[in-house]
């Protein structure tokens, strides 16, 4: 992941200058290895660069040969090398970069041109021909962006990957959607992704090919190990990770057995082989926890199983507590499920990146579109599960994916998460709802663990162990340990006392926390981003009220976990 900062249409640009990259380097953490700019006309973009591909010569901000086009890109195109081939000697290439392929779309296909990219970004691009700035994100939201605009400046728009860039100098700030495209020529949004599934009341009936499950997130693994630097998984013990971890385990090892002598480019090709990633001999993976945390134990099992060089790290409730100030600082939400979970991913990043790794593989999306939280065993009929996974996934960029950006991107660490793959969603996303379905023969997310279970398979390595494969879900805030989530409520009835609970903030309007923890986030928050805008950002994560589920989110308080039994 890398940082990005742009302002269009700023009365004094130069004068702006200095300030824009003190705005910039706020968001450093993102991009440590290199930082750039590019100013023409009234505009400006700075960069902080993560280097993962295109080592050498990747540095943004990316122009065309006659500087006339400029672009600022936070994320991956795994589609890069079809894209360069497709686009041939029409096109003079400059950067070995994946994401310079976005210039040349820009100049055939326009605004559309977000809509032919395979991968996670956000990227702001200046036409100084046309004096325009168009602006993208990726279809799920898996990379942050923002845009700000400023009473002070009323014909400015800003964008920031991360809402700290903006609150100094932005009076409304806003989160920039998901699957969209923004052109300043007409000052508009436009949405580019538009899959067949997006439409939740439109019940899919296509029976499901676990075959078709199995290979598709193979390849979806595959082309997110595009690398030049080493990478590793995290490894949680629960299905998810544990999945992705074994895949990524297997293609790594089948990578390095290509022959890419003379390959120039990192990525996959029109066949679906990957060429040009660095690796180490054997798959690194590293887990979190509390000491003796249920996912300590099940992530020591996989790694065992799958052959993976494993790091494990704890953390005492007392280094969670400390930290949290930070972690909702880096996250800029309040959410309660966000920040649980993120505190823990937020120590581990760190720990991850002292050891020289800057790319991660997670699990993140896996729950949303297979319906895989246990209060989705609640669901009352089919067309409900399906119309609540469709909800989840287009909810996404407030939850899981902004916790997996900014808790790994907090220490200059980049996590990809294959289960959210455009061909996969398409596939999964269509399934007959009545086959995802919890009831008392089937397991959440049965049809995900039935595609993996190689039980009749002749020859076919098993990808986990049964007791792995066939575990039972745990949210990642409780399954490093469940004295987390307790150790964080009793510290907020310490923190949060009966009187300002009773009386909540008259800035926070209805958005009135119904606990004392969610009482003690936002007040941190607040501290942070005193703006209303900045809460304005902000989605809170809870399950589904109306099918009868507990108002906490941790798994635990779900009749079919295993702990309440």
């Amino acid at each position: 992941m890398c940082g990005i900062f742009a302002c269009h249409q700023h009365p004094d640009v130069i004068g702006f200058k200095p300030k824009a990259l003190q705005l910039s380097k706020l968001i450093r953490h993102r991009g440590p290895d290199w930082s750039g700019n590019f100013i023409k006309n009234n505009t400006i973009i700075a960069h902080e660069r993560l280097a993962i591909v295109g080592l050498d010569s990747g540095a943004q901000p990316l122009t065309n040969e006659d500087d006339t086009l400029a672009l600022g890109v936070n994320g991956e195109i795994y589609n890069h090398v079809i894209i360069r081939h497709q686009i041939g000697s029409a096109y003079k290439f400059k950067t070995q970069s994946d994401c310079e392929v976005i210039i040349p779309l820009y100049q055939k296909y326009d605004i559309d041109c977000a809509n032919h990219l395979d991968g996670m970004f956000a990227f702001v691009l200046y036409d100084a021909i046309k004096d325009r700035m168009v602006a993208a994100r990726d279809p799920i939201g898996i990379t942050t962006l923002y845009m700000g605009r400023s009473s002070t400046y009323p014909g400015a728009v800003f964008f920031a990957s991360e809402m700290k860039s903006l609150s100094e100098v932005c009076d409304d700030i806003i989160v920039f959607p998901p699957g969209h495209v923004y052109d300043s020529s007409t000052d508009k949004f436009t949405r580019y992704f538009n899959p067949s599934w997006w439409d939740g009341n439109r019940i899919p009936s296509t029976p499901v090919d676990y075959k078709a499950i199995r290979t598709t997130l193979e390849a979806a693994v595959r082309k997110r190990l595009m690398a030049e630097v080493p990478y590793g998984v995290l490894l949680s013990g629960g299905l998810d990770s544990s999945l992705i971890a074994s895949i990524a385990a297997r293609e790594t090892l089948k990578a390095q057995s290509l022959d890419v002598e003379g390959q120039s480019l990192t990525g996959v090709d029109e066949q679906g082989n990957l060429s040009g990633a660095a690796s180490w001999p054997r798959l690194h993976s590293y887990a979190v926890g509390l000491p003796g945390a249920p996912d300590l134990v099940a992530a020591q099992k996989v790694a065992k199983f799958i052959g993976t060089v494993h790091h494990e790290h704890t953390f005492t409730l007392q280094e969670g507590l400390d930290a949290l100030s930070d972690v909702i600082y880096h996250l800029e939400t309040y959410d309660v499920t966000t920040i649980r979970a993120s505190t823990p991913m937020y120590l581990l990043s760190r720990k991850i990146k002292a050891q020289g790794v800057k790319m991660v593989l997670s699990g993140e999306g896996s729950d949303e579109i297979f319906g895989g939280y246990l209060y989705f065993g609640a669901a009352p009929s089919k067309e409900d599960f399906h119309r609540e996974t469709v909800q989840r996934v287009k909810n996404l960029h407030f939850a899981d994916c902004l916790r997996a950006n900014k808790s790994t991107c907090a220490w200059g660490l980049e996590a990809r998460v294959p289960f959210l793959d455009k061909s996969f969603l398409e596939l999964v996303m269509n399934i007959d709802p009545a086959e995802k379905m919890i009831t008392k023969d089937r397991i959440e997310k049965y049809i995900l663990r039935k595609a993996f279970d190689t039980t009749g398979e002749d020859n076919v390595k098993p990808y986990l162990p049964d007791e792995i494969l066939w575990r039972q879900k745990e949210q990642f805030s409780d399954g490093v340990g469940y004295s987390w989530i307790d150790c964080l409520k009793d510290s907020a009835e310490k923190f949060v006392s009966d009187e300002d609970f009773a009386n909540p903030k008259p800035e926070w309007g209805a958005d009135v926390p119904t606990t004392k923890e969610a009482y003690w986030y936002r007040c941190m928050f607040d501290e942070h981003f005193p703006s209303k805008t900045c809460a304005d950002t902000v989605m809170r994560w809870i399950p589904k009220a109306d099918w009868g589920c507990a108002e906490d989110p941790s798994g635990r308080y779900v009749k079919s976990h295993l702990s309440a039994v």
